[in-house]
């Protein structure tokens, strides 16, 4: 059995708590993807003018900082979004001095509204997304202080490993 706040502990609840982020997501769970995100009060001896910011960087958008920008940004996403599944590869994750770093591929599946006057969803849309969460360790346990997300170019027939050196560095 291991101990409280070992390596394997830690990585097993920061585990649980990305989990809960795209679930919260799936089911357009705004308030518990809300409690999901660092606060002010979170952290022992931080106040909230010193309590650092979260932030967040959608595929396509710019940096947003603040609570207030984050927690908008994902309103308006679950608003405008009737369908939405993650699948998770490449799930990487670490654990150092209260901070957890879980790097991962979002294979995303989502629909928009419904065609008008129809009753079943648009048209299904898949896009690969490589993401990066930053948790830290609270007292309620591990909370998102950043999040960040980028689109996966795909590669083209004539990409091939022959024609591509790397440079030195």
């Amino acid at each position: 059995m291991t101990a409280p706040n070992t390596p394997g502990t830690d990585l097993e609840e920061v585990e649980r708590a990305n989990t809960a982020f795209y679930e919260a997501l799936e089911q357009g769970d705004f308030d518990t993807l809300s409690d999901l995100w660092l606060n002010a009060g979170d952290l022992p001896g931080t106040t909230p003018g010193s309590a650092p910011e979260i932030s967040c960087v959608h595929p396509g958008w710019p940096p947003l900082t603040g609570r207030g920008e984050v927690l908008r940004s994902y309103a308006l996403i679950m608003a405008n979004t009737d369908y939405i599944q993650f699948f998770l590869t490449d799930v990487h994750m670490s654990v150092s001095a209260g901070t957890a770093l879980v790097t991962c591929t979002e294979n995303i599946l989502s629909g928009g509204p419904a065609p008008e006057g129809g009753e079943e969803l648009g048209p299904l849309v898949g896009q690969l997304v490589v993401a990066t969460n930053v948790f830290r360790r609270t007292s309620d346990g591990w909370k998102l202080w950043s999040h960040h997300a980028s689109p996966v170019l795909a590669e083209s027939e004539d990409d091939s490993d022959e024609d591509t050196e790397t440079p030195g560095l």
